[in-house]
Parts: C-alpha cells; sequence; structure tokens
C-alpha cells in the first residue's frame, strides 16, 4: 500500500520529529526554566556589579526597581534584558531535548520567514497608525478620555528610552511570543489534536503575566487569542510577532514622549473597544495578505520508511519442515544446500 506524505499544521509540528515522545515538552519546559533562572541570576549579578562599581546613588534605581517603573530607563532596560532571555533559555533547551530543528518553533518552514515578517510589520503598522489617529479623534470628542499632555523629558533620557523602544522592545516581544505561542502551543498541540486548545489554553497564562486591571485583562486576553490564531492559521509566528512588536512599540514611544503613562495598570472601555476593532482589522489584512501571498499552513513530512521484518527466526523450525512464510525457491532450514540449489541470501531488516 503506498503511503502518502503527512501534513502538520504549526501546533502539531512536534510530530513532524520522528523521535518525538510525549514526555519530551514537559523535559524541554523543565529545562528552559532551570536555564531562564539561571540567566536571569547572571544579569542580577552583572546588574549589581555595575551599580556597584558606579559612583552615582543607587537609592533611587532601587525603588524604581521596588516599583518597576518602566519610565526610569535602567528599570526599563533590565526588565526588557530579563524578558529577552527567554529566547537563549528556549533555544538551549529545545536544542538538547528537541523537536528538531529548532527552526520548527518559529514556522512551518523550519525557519523564521523574514520577508512574510516584514509585510506583516508594515500591515500591522499602518492599521495601528489609523488606531492612533482615531484615538486622538475620540480624545477630542471626549475631553475626559484625551491622552495626557507631554511631559517635558531630559533630552538624554528621550534619547535611551526611544532607543530601547525601538531596538529592544521587538526582541521583548518575540521572546513572550516564542513562549506562549510557539512552544507551548506545539507542547499542548502535541497533545490535544484541535486547534482550539492549543490557542486557548495558553491564554490564562499570558494573562497572568501582565498586572492589569480587569479591562486591561480583557484586551490582554483579546491580543493573546488573536496571536494565537494567527500563528495557526499563517503557519508561524512572523504574524504574532510583528502585530506584539508594533503594539509595544506604540506604546513605549509614546511614552518616551510622556504621551501616556506605560506603568498604568487601569483600563477603559473606550481602550478595549479600540483595541478589538484594531485587532480584528489587523488579523482581517494580515490573513488576505497571507492568502494573496500563498504562506504556507502546513508542514509536509515525507511518510516514515515501511520496515520488513526479517523471516521466521530458524532456531525455532524443526530441521527439515520448511519455514513459513519462505519465499518460493528457498531451501527449507536444515536441507542440503546442494540438494535443493543455491539458497537466497537471508533477507536483513531496513535500518
Amino acid at each position: 500500500m503506498e503511503q502518502v506524505d503527512r501534513q502538520f499544521e504549526f501546533h502539531r509540528l512536534a510530530h513532524s520529529w520522528p523521535q518525538h515522545r510525549w514526555w519530551r515538552p514537559l523535559l524541554t519546559a523543565l529545562l528552559g526554566v532551570a536555564f531562564y533562572l539561571v540567566l536571569t541570576v547572571l544579569l542580577l549579578i552583572v546588574g549589581v556589579v555595575l551599580a556597584l562599581s558606579s559612583s552615582a546613588d543607587i537609592g533611587p534605581y532601587l525603588d524604581a526597581a521596588a516599583a518597576i517603573d518602566l519610565a526610569d530607563p535602567v528599570i526599563f532596560a533590565f526588565t526588557l534584558a530579563s524578558l529577552i532571555l527567554m529566547i537563549p533559555a528556549l533555544a538551549l533547551a529545545v536544542l538538547i531535548v528537541g523537536p528538531r530543528p529548532l527552526g520548527l518553533l518559529s514556522s512551518v518552514a523550519g525557519r523564521i520567514r523574514w520577508r512574510w515578517l516584514g509585510v506583516c510589520a508594515v500591515a500591522a503598522l499602518s492599521v495601528f497608525l489609523v488606531s492612533l489617529a482615531v484615538s486622538t479623534g475620540i480624545g477630542f470628542l471626549f475631553p475626559e478620555e484625551a491622552a495626557a499632555a507631554p511631559v517635558q523629558q531630559d533630552t538624554t533620557i528621550l534619547l535611551v528610552l526611544l532607543a530601547l523602544s525601538l531596538f529592544a522592545v521587538p526582541f521583548q516581544a518575540a521572546a513572550e511570543e516564542y513562549v506562549f505561542r510557539g512552544f507551548l502551543m506545539q507542547a499542548i498541540g502535541s497533545w490535544l489534536r484541535h486547534p482550539a486548545f492549543a490557542i486557548l489554553l495558553p491564554v490564562p497564562l499570558f494573562v497572568l503575566g501582565h498586572g492589569y486591571d480587569p479591562l486591561g485583562q480583557a484586551d490582554v486576553a483579546v491580543f493573546a487569542v488573536v496571536a494565537g490564531w494567527l500563528t495557526w492559521r499563517t503557519g508561524g509566528l512572523e504574524a504574532a510577532i510583528a502585530v506584539h512588536a508594533i503594539n509595544n512599540m506604540t506604546i513605549f514611544v509614546l511614552g518616551a514622549f510622556g504621551l501616556v503613562d506605560v506603568n498604568s495598570t487601569d483600563g477603559s472601555v473606550s481602550g478595549l473597544v479600540v483595541s478589538v476593532a484594531t485587532m480584528a482589522v489587523t488579523t482581517v489584512v494580515i490573513v488576505r495578505l497571507a492568502d494573496r501571498r500563498g504562506i504556507a499552513r502546513t508542514r509536509t513530512a515525507a511518510p516514515l520508511p515501511a520496515v520488513r521484518r526479517p523471516p521466521y527466526p530458524a532456531s525455532s523450525v524443526p530441521a527439515g519442515m520448511p519455514a513459513p512464510f519462505a519465499r518460493a525457491g528457498q531451501a527449507p532450514v536444515g536441507a542440503t544446500p546442494w540438494a535443493q540449489g543455491p539458497a537466497l541470501p537471508q533477507s536483513r531488516s531496513l535500518p
């Protein structure tokens, strides 16, 4: 019977690796957490050494760290670095345990599809700029919803915050996507076949990682569901990374100019409505672009080679009696070779 190639959606990519076993995602998670703790401790040690070697007063930094003040460049940089460390921690764990290749965490192509990532980033940026304009218009119509007046920032602090927002935030967004929409989706998908489980089950963990009020957490939950669905629908993390990065970059760039409070944990009904509408439009645009460009949604894996079993063991057949399932013309076990003609060589199982 001819075997056909097997197709794997993103959340089932672990099964495209022949060495996959049900326990491997659990071991990968444990190793990833262990590596992350080690890297975080090393980051703390580096921070303490730099602080002690500096002649500046570290009191304000300690206060800002206790409050997790993201408006402070040092605390902002440290927070981003601590989240970005999830990338090497997860990569080390996957390299040790699997699945392989490592790029399976990125997409069905086994790598990041950079051109598609760029297309998603441009699409997300376009929609978010329109959304920002709509939010500004709402502020004019409803002054109580208007953004705060810009706060004058020190030029050096402003430049540092802008540099971190533009060059470090994308890696922070990618780190979260690799953990929640990459590893967790594929771990759950390796046990549960339907994509809804892989999309929805990581959402509570993602929401708990953001300390917002109920409206703010609802906003985060909507984003998590959309990011998970886009990942499954487009066969990779590119769309989710692009939308996540553009969203966070927009917030922190506005925060650098003092237009929004990056430490705020309070949501609003109007903000939630605008956010849901923005995510809906972004999703429609990205899916249409994916269909138009023929972005792959599945990974094709060749079928496993059929294994030929060796013939019946000679030791279990009485001498002179033909072995069952022997080939035509094959000499019976124990018969005189020259009496039956040359015996066929014994078949071997395929490697």
